[in-house]
């Protein structure tokens, strides 16, 4: 699983780093998979049927505090840079730039992933 990490400009102030699942390229594809979980949870299948399919990007925000671009210049493979997080607190979880919730990591196998804990 390829993973990227992007700068969010909107929020150029706190630093913020957004990590993104698989780009699309490498996504099989779900339409059907995603019209079976909407059946499952009761989702009008009908009225959001033609929505179902299209990709959206769902990112975490962290918050770098005081990385500046001297900061980005030195990042090498391995590099760990510190966040403005405690372990305990939860992180924004959005949809194409929009907050829709707070999410926590966990592990899952030797897999990194997040767990909806509040809709916003």
């Amino acid at each position: 699983m390829a993973s990227a990490v992007q700068v969010n400009p909107a929020m150029a102030s706190a630093n913020p780093v957004s990590v993104v699942g698989e780009s699309p390229r490498e996504q099989p594809d779900n339409s059907a998979a995603s019209a079976d979980k909407a059946s499952e949870k009761g989702i009008d299948e009908t009225r959001w049927r033609p929505l179902l399919g299209l990709p959206c990007e769902l990112s975490v925000d962290l918050a770098l505090p005081k990385f500046t671009v001297a900061d980005l210049l030195q990042l090498a493979v391995g590099s760990v840079m510190k966040t403005g997080w405690r372990v305990a607190r939860d992180v924004p979880l959005r949809v194409n730039d929009t907050l829709i919730g707070w999410s926590e990591f966990e592990a899952v196998g030797n897999r990194l992933a997040v767990r909806l804990t509040e809709l916003a």
